[in-house]
């Protein structure tokens, strides 16, 4: 009785547990959203933001005061000896007297603060904390936008496999009545067997593409949790429909948006550039300042013959020094002068990198709008060609069935309206797609 209790217990428990597993459910914005939050490369962009401040503040903090201690400790197994002249203690003249210095054991607690006064290399290096704070927010607007688009293909992937799959199983189902109704004509002599063959070709081909359709379903839901920073295989919902999806997208408004290429991170991410190549053109030519640094140091050290530093019998004798170190450099066989001028170097290209980024950034724009603008037309021509290969097939379908039709045209019919379904279907998924790439580039949202 105690061990039907056991596993009835466990049995619920398992059950409670299956039950509470969360189901996610999402509009493309609400994925979006729970994408910049959860997506794995938007977590390391929010802890590079965080580590760029850690920098910034090592940065600064090399050039505040720095205390560091030090405690030696030295037991001479074999003390050094040194020769003195005898006559200092009464001997003759000419001869000398080994004498041992110091204890066998010593004992030494130093502490230092140090200064820096002056260095340029540390003044150019405060200056371009500013930029990297810069960069490793542009970074992460970059990311965002990446997650972004990542999301947006993904879910129109994942809706473009339902539909598709619900598409071919309504064309398997018609194909699978034609051939019943056409092999039963052929069995009671009314028909022929090329029919049937040509209807069986048309429904082998349907049921192959159905399964790789089911299976690519699978492949894009996976897909978007990978991208919305969920389990691989986490349950999750879609809330909107394709087509209902590509209308709301359809907005020929935003190809008049005014364009401000400043507000484009990858013209600030080039700007980035050109700051961090100035920065280091400016270190390159602190090298040749002198610095200056002080420090103070205060120590104590005590002498034995025995470990017994903290008994209170060893007297301890304190020091303490004051001092300034300048170091200026004086000749370096022209090797500063050769890095100085790398650095001018890097820092021209920098500017012709960024004037290229920009020309290269407006033809982007162009090209986009013009893929948005052919993306909306192609999604219009492939709705009317759907209709009309619907009409095409729907009439073969009667003729054939009043023989006035061969079963070789109406496979032509069929094929054709196959691909039009296909093509309907990747023109929703195209301006959806092609609307977020502008939006991208303009940097904004809908």
């Amino acid at each position: 009785m105690r061990n039907q209790l056991v596993i009835l217990i466990t049995v619920l428990s398992l059950n409670l547990g299956l039950s509470q597993e969360q189901t996610y459910s999402f509009t493309l914005d609400e994925a979006i959203q729970f994408a910049l939050e959860n997506n794995y490369a938007a977590i390391n962009a929010n802890r590079d933001i965080i580590d760029a401040q850690k920098q910034k503040w090592e940065t600064i903090a090399g050039g505040l005061p720095q205390i560091n201690g030090s405690v030696g400790y030295q037991n001479q197994l074999k003390q050094p000896v040194t020769l003195l002249p005898a006559e200092l203690v009464g001997g003759a003249a000419g001869e000398f007297i080994p004498v041992v210095f110091s204890q066998p054991q010593s004992l030494t607690a130093t502490a230092t603060l140090t200064q820096q006064i002056f260095d340029g290399s540390y003044i150019v290096g405060v200056q371009a904390t500013k930029a990297f704070l810069s960069y490793s927010a542009n970074n992460k607007e970059k990311t965002d936008l990446d997650v972004r688009k990542q999301v947006v293909e993904a879910y129109g992937n994942v809706l473009l496999a339902e539909e598709s799959v619900k598409i071919l199983e309504k064309n398997k189902a018609n194909l699978e009545k034609n051939l019943y109704e056409t092999t039963k004509l052929y069995e009671n002599g009314l028909g022929d067997e090329e029919s049937v063959d040509q209807l069986q070709i048309t429904l082998s081909s349907v049921e192959n593409q159905l399964q790789n359709a089911l299976r690519l379903k699978e492949i894009t839901l996976q897909m978007l949790n990978v991208s919305l920073g969920l389990d691989l295989n986490a349950p999750t919902q879609l809330q909107e429909k394709l087509e209902d999806l590509t209308v709301s997208k359809m907005d020929l408004s935003i190809l008049s948006t005014a364009f401000n290429i400043s507000d484009n991170v990858d013209y600030k991410l080039a700007e980035n550039l050109n700051e961090q190549r100035y920065y280091e053109w400016k270190l390159s030519r602190s090298r040749a300042l002198p610095t200056l640094n002080a420090f103070v140091n205060y120590g104590s050290s005590s002498y034995s013959e025995s470990f017994d530093f903290f008994s209170g019998d060893p007297e301890w004798f304190d020091s303490s020094i004051l001092g300034l170190d300048l170091n200026i450099p004086i000749f370096s066989s022209l090797k500063r002068s050769a890095s100085t001028q790398r650095a001018k170097i890097a820092l021209e290209k920098a500017k012709t990198q960024l004037t290229e980024a920009e020309q290269q950034i407006r033809l982007q724009l162009e090209n986009a709008k013009n893929d948005y603008t052919l993306a909306i037309n192609n999604y219009e021509t492939a709705k009317q060609n759907l209709l009309l290969s619907e009409r095409i097939e729907n009439k073969n379908q009667i003729k054939y069935k009043e023989g006035l039709a061969t079963s070789f045209e109406l496979r032509q019919a069929q094929t054709q309206l196959y691909t039009t379904q296909q093509e309907f279907l990747q023109s929703m998924v195209e301006v959806i797609n092609k609307k977020t790439d502008l939006e991208i580039i303009l940097n904004t949202k809908s």
